[in-house]
């Protein structure tokens, strides 16, 4: 027997059909296909998911021009490539095959909607493919709980794909946060990414869902529903690094989600930034080390994304060196590549099958990576503990052959990301496929993990190196500068010009 006092659908769309034979109130699949019909009784979830990526990924004008690009430069050979993983629902009913026509659809087929993460009962191969998930198409809403209490709104059931606690939950992520191109290249491997981390570990790892879904810290009800149990309810804005360019779906939604990537980025690397030598041969170092992504960093669609260190050094108030310095947020960062020699610029480069550079993911044949890995494990007894300690000297010079003039007397570096370079938005207008020029003037450019100010005052560890420098380093962390660290060096996938054969470099080389 339903309980008495259940939330009824508020809102219902005028096309859902009428409500099955079993219950008056009883939602459709046609009506559980519209996100709206589940706002009545999963409020809080729902404010946070029209927040979200997810809800944004269809309506994304950078998105939209993105596919348009690569529709017309393939001759529509791109077909449902991008639209698998930003509009599913749509691909899924036959709404589209391509996304030139979202603006034609209703919003209950856009984005990575309730219904498709919902239903999903198995994965067809183990992401060889786009957003290989097989969905059971019925009426019955899957979650993470094993004891499903049935309202009388929907059917109810399990799936460890839901389940964050279970390690099942983050190859559903991983089917669309893991991307190969129709010429067999990794262009986004987050999902690989983790599963060679320490945080793919059985006792001591962490799941996508444990990271980006936080959990309630009080039980409480997860429907607004009478004689609702009580649960541990998980948020659904997914805060990474993405942001919305437009008030999707109103300006406030759109900060919320900015302020919740900022917090999240805020913890996800520690760093240490060190002087040394002596005047007249003075050099300094950075070392940054990737602990709470639980991927490499930056991740995803790295080809687009910019993170950079930005380091400035003083001497008598006179500034004595800087690189990775822009004007102005709107400034492009790759601006600096021609004068700043320095620069360390974390990202994908792609590349065709003649070596030369490519700026679109359909024509990658191979890539190029200079993120940072991930943690291989947590324990500093096991020598891979440090290799996630990434280390750049400035001047460029392995080792500080180079040096400044100047010893300084302070030294400033933080971290920056853009999650989409401006470079990029500025050739998607170039080209006309972005007209949405807020899309290049409201993107973000966020600071992660802290700000350190090198002073003789804030100085936090002194040693002397291998070769006979004495050292001085600021660090907020746990992060040592005098411990072993890794040179910042690329992966390639692409072939060896000495060779023509195709074998990846180390992600790091020999220890400092």
């Amino acid at each position: 027997m339903l309980p008495s006092g259940d939330c009824k659908p508020t809102n219902p769309p005028t096309d859902a059909g009428t409500p099955d034979a079993g219950s008056s109130t009883r939602l459709t699949r046609e009506q559980l296909m519209d996100p709206e019909a589940c706002k009545g009784c999963h409020s809080k979830h729902f404010q946070d998911w029209a927040g979200s990526m997810h809800a944004y990924a269809a309506d994304d004008p950078v998105f939209i021009a993105m596919n348009k690009r690569g529709q017309r430069e393939t001759n529509g050979e791109l077909g449902d490539f991008c639209v698998k993983c930003h509009a599913p629902m749509a691909v899924r009913t036959g709404a589209t095959t391509d996304g030139l026509n979202l603006a034609s659809l209703p919003q209950k087929l856009k984005g990575v909607t309730c219904y498709f993460c919902h239903t999903v009962n198995g994965i067809e191969q183990d992401h060889q493919s786009n957003n290989p998930l097989t969905l059971a198409n019925d009426d019955v809403m899957r979650g993470p709980f094993n004891d499903p209490y049935v309202s009388s709104a929907h059917y109810a059931g399990y799936s460890p794909f839901l389940n964050r606690d279970r390690i099942e939950s983050a190859t559903l992520c991983g089917t669309c946060h893991d991307i190969v191109n129709g010429h067999g290249t990794h262009i986004e491997r987050t999902f690989a990414e983790w599963k060679g981390s320490v945080f793919s570990q059985q006792i001591v790892g962490t799941t996508c869902g444990q990271c980006h879904m936080d959990q309630s810290l009080e039980l409480e009800p997860v429907a607004n529903i009478a004689n609702a149990p009580l649960r541990r309810s998980h948020s659904h804005l997914f805060p990474a690094v993405d942001n919305a360019v437009t008030p999707f779906p109103d300006e406030a939604s759109a900060q919320r989600l900015i302020a919740a990537n900022q917090a999240f980025l805020n913890t996800t690397l520690h760093s240490a930034l060190c002087v040394r030598g002596f005047p007249g041969q003075a050099s300094m170092f950075v070392v940054l080390d990737n602990v709470a992504s639980g991927h490499a960093f930056p991740s995803g669609a790295s080809q687009d994304r910019r993170l950079w260190v930005e380091l400035e050094a003083f001497a008598g108030g006179q500034r004595i060196y800087s690189s990775g310095v822009i004007q102005n947020n709107g400034q492009p960062v790759t601006d600096l590549l021609a004068t700043d020699p320095d620069l360390w610029l974390m990202r994908d480069r792609l590349f065709d099958d003649v070596g030369h550079e490519v700026h679109d993911f359909w024509d990658a044949k191979c890539y190029t990576s200079l993120q940072l890995p991930a943690q291989i494990t947590l324990s500093p007894s096991d020598p891979r503990f440090f290799q996630s300690h990434i280390v750049k000297f400035y001047p460029s010079g392995a080792g500080g052959s180079s040096s400044i003039p100047t010893y300084p007397d302070r030294v400033r570096m933080r971290v920056r990301l853009s999650p989409i370079g401006q470079d990029v938005l500025q050739d998607l207008i170039a080209s006309g496929d972005l007209t949405d020029l807020g899309a290049r003037d409201k993107a973000v450019v966020y600071d992660v993990g802290q700000l350190l100010e090198w002073t003789a005052a804030t100085v936090t560890e002194r040693f002397v190196d291998q070769q006979g420098f004495p050292v001085a380093c600021i660090s907020r962390t746990n992060l040592l500068g005098a411990a072993d660290k890794y040179l910042a060096t690329p992966k390639t996938t692409c072939p060896s010009p000495a060779n023509g054969t195709s074998g990846a470099l180390q992600t790091q080389s020999n220890p400092d």
